[in-house]
């Protein structure tokens, strides 16, 4: 087992704050979001996590907490399709969920002073120059919005451009691909925005997909899961990882009962590897990336493969 944290420097204490409480007017109800952040340290970079279905802003501690104790500030929103919150099909907000998943990401952005003011010790400590993305299954939709992505009509014509030229980078965590022919008729029928171009993706991403990810909203095989790498300009970077399926070894929670394909050792290697993308790419001349990419690579019995473009 490879020495993960080296190069990442030692994890520090962090403070979790949750709910913080955003005003959403039209949301029908306010934003929820958790922030997560180390105890030390000035101008810090910020990541804004977008959970996958039915989750929330309590998920995905295995990322949340190495990235908090390793210099990122983390806020999770819990968007309107939580679990916690039953919204239910019939609810008139139930259509546009998509459209609040992403408008709360931007809300996070428009009011972070809001954010810096409501966790002790924060205040003055955020760099709003320094700003991810990340998201996991149709949080990686949601993401891939602020980059550039867009959701096609039933004419193939695309939607509105989303994008944020706050968000400098993003990780995007078994995100869906493309829809149409591509759809399962159950997705066809309750997703039909699931229909993404990723043709004007221009920020730059860390793609990561499971080769053994096969999802019952495709016809296609895992390979449906590396759209937003294949199908955007670059610059671009693709994780492949052997074995793993949709929840990546366990990158929504620590013994997570939906986890098929429970592996630590994959876990704390999406851990190091996103870390060290995300702080290369904010941090020009940080070799973080080169070191792990390289680690992985050289590793005995690789647990993946890494393409960049």
């Amino acid at each position: 087992m490879p020495h993960l944290d080296e190069g990442a420097g030692g994890p520090t204490p962090v403070v979790s704050v949750s709910p913080v409480v955003l005003p959403a007017p039209g949301r029908g109800e306010d934003l929820q979001v958790r922030v997560s952040a180390p105890t030390t340290g000035h101008e810090l970079p910020i990541i804004v996590f977008s959970h996958g279905f039915g989750w929330s802003m309590n998920g995905y501690a295995p990322l949340v907490d190495f990235w908090a104790a390793r210099g990122f500030v983390v806020v999770q929103p819990t968007h309107l399709d939580s679990r916690t919150l039953n919204i239910t099909p019939d609810d008139p907000r139930y259509p546009e969920i998509w459209r609040f998943r992403v408008a709360d990401l931007r809300r996070i952005l428009d009011q972070l002073d809001l954010i810096d003011a409501a966790v002790p010790g924060l205040s003055g400590r955020l760099d709003r120059s320094r700003i991810a993305a990340a998201g996991h299954s149709w949080g990686g939709q949601t993401a891939s919005m602020l980059l550039g992505a867009r959701v096609l009509d039933a004419d193939g014509v695309p939607g509105e451009d989303m994008s944020d030229s706050r968000v400098k980078v993003a990780v995007l965590l078994s995100t869906t691909g493309t829809g149409g022919a591509d759809l399962s008729p159950f997705a066809a029928e309750h997703f039909p925005f699931m229909s993404p171009s990723f043709a004007d993706m221009t920020t730059p991403a860390l793609v990561i997909a499971g080769d053994k990810d096969q999802s019952p909203l495709t016809v296609r095989g895992p390979d449906w899961f590396t759209d937003s790498y294949h199908l955007s300009p670059g610059p671009k970077s693709l994780l492949t990882l052997f074995e793993a399926e949709h929840s990546l070894g366990g990158i929504p929670g620590y013994t997570v009962t939906e986890t098929t394909d429970e592996n630590p050792e994959r876990v704390a290697w999406i851990q190091r590897l996103t870390w060290a993308y995300l702080r290369s790419a904010l941090y020009p001349g940080d070799v973080s990336w080169a070191a792990a990419s390289a680690e992985l690579t050289n590793s005995t019995g690789p647990l993946g493969r890494i393409e960049s473009k």
